[in-house]
């Protein structure tokens, strides 16, 4: 006879929550979003998220590709698409790729909702629990979470203004006690957290390195086209090219969030073709497809050259705040901070010179009504305490000047 249901179940569990994966409930909650709740304060100037300026959207643009898309493309747009994303937008985005030097084909790409749906993707059809991953040391948060939930062992390599340190990288591969890399995720232009790019011969010798030691490099370009100053360097996939062998080893991440709009959630992955088929298998337990109205959107707003066009003013736009925010801390902060100004993006990576912690700024910056990201959060290991981060990506320049003089002010109450 079959023992009850009862018997089975574990006896400290009283509620549906005593189930919950530990990984889920130890990850806790993002700063940066805890940070962005804080803007409906009145008078809260932010020098914290990640978001493009809302006065950089291009409604009007964005109002006539969407009456298009509903006008000339009704089934496409309203109905369920294929998972791969609808081939017009595919296309679109090897237009787009086309216009930074690196050629695609449209079965090459998988529309994504969001980059970060990309990376979680490689990492549920390629990382078993346990299994090794390498990040750059500081990196953006999300990966460092999707990892952890998936139980990955995680290993950092440190960054420098010219990226990731690939000789410190070398060393770790060839080192027998260290466990053997699947994957390595890497921003290589205008980093997320510290604005670094990694020069062209970084760039093949990584790939050297993805081909001898067999590990895939996840590509994430979401700020590479944002350059304002300086000449620009290659997709690690237009390099492929130049290293035998390695463009098996490399899978592009790619997104319209911070170009178009990340309301829209229009990204795509690149891979090679049994690693990109996998994703796709995996992302039609999430979703099915992106929603085909706004896919046909940003369809339509590309091929009616609207982002090319809206790139200079958008590029314009983020020079003159980045120069803002330089003047403004040499006003207001000369001797406090070493920072690192990127040619592009959206972040300036620095560190205070006195001996506090960024953690212990952060109160008195909110009552001087400015935020910004402690850059502890973006350490999978070795946090440096003393580390910020500051974006000058959403307030007008004269909102970072205002917002500079504050965090001066709570500096000088350390």
């Amino acid at each position: 006879m079959n023992a009850p249901l009862s018997a089975s179940l574990p006896a400290a569990a009283h509620a549906p929550a005593d189930y919950i994966r530990p990984a889920y409930l130890n990850i806790g909650e993002s700063i940066v979003r805890e940070l962005g709740r804080m803007m409906s304060q009145p008078g809260m100037l932010a020098l914290a998220g990640g978001y493009p300026g809302p006065d950089l959207f291009d409604r009007d643009g964005l109002m006539e590709a969407s009456q298009a898309a509903l006008r000339d493309s009704t089934v496409a747009s309203l109905q369920y698409g294929p998972s791969e994303g609808q081939a017009g937008l595919r296309e679109a985005i090897c237009g787009w790729m086309a216009e930074a030097g690196t050629t695609v084909h449209p079965d090459d790409v998988l529309i994504t909702s969001g980059s970060a749906q990309g990376f979680d993707l490689l990492v549920r059809t390629l990382m078993q629990p346990g299994d090794c991953a390498l990040l750059e040391r500081p990196t953006y948060t999300g990966p460092i979470r999707v990892l952890q939930v998936a139980g990955a062992r995680t290993l950092t390599v440190g960054v420098d203004a010219e990226g990731l340190k690939v000789d410190e990288l070398e060393a770790m591969l060839k080192d027998p006690a260290l466990p053997r890399p699947k994957l390595l995720y890497v921003v290589p232009t205008f980093a997320n957290p510290s604005g670094a790019t990694m020069t062209r011969a970084r760039r093949i010798r990584l790939l050297e390195l993805a081909v001898e030691h067999r590990f895939v490099i996840a590509e994430d370009d979401p700020y590479g086209r944002l350059r304002f100053s300086g000449e620009p360097e290659p997709h690690l996939l237009a390099l492929t090219d130049e290293v035998p062998g390695s463009k098996a080893w490399v899978a592009h991440l790619g997104s319209f969030s911070k170009v178009i709009a990340p309301g829209l959630r229009v990204a795509w992955l690149i891979a090679e073709p049994r690693l990109r088929r996998a994703c796709m298998m995996a992302r039609q337990l999430d979703d099915i497809s992106n929603p085909g109205f706004t896919q046909t959107t940003v369809q339509k707003y590309l091929q009616a050259g609207r982002l090319t066009a809206r790139m200079p003013v958008i590029v314009e736009a983020y020079r003159a705040r980045a120069t803002a925010l330089r003047e403004a801390l040499d006003e207001h902060l000369a001797g406090e901070l070493d920072m690192h100004f990127p040619q592009g993006g959206m972040f300036a990576w620095g560190r205070l010179r006195r001996p506090a912690s960024a953690r212990d700024l952060l109160p008195l910056a909110i009552e001087e009504k400015v935020t910004f990201v402690p850059g502890d959060i973006y350490f999978a290991d070795r946090p440096d305490p003393a580390a910020l981060r500051l974006s000058f990506s959403t307030p007008t320049p004269d909102q970072i000047r205002e917002a500079v003089a504050r965090l001066g002010r709570a500096v000088r109450r350390l």
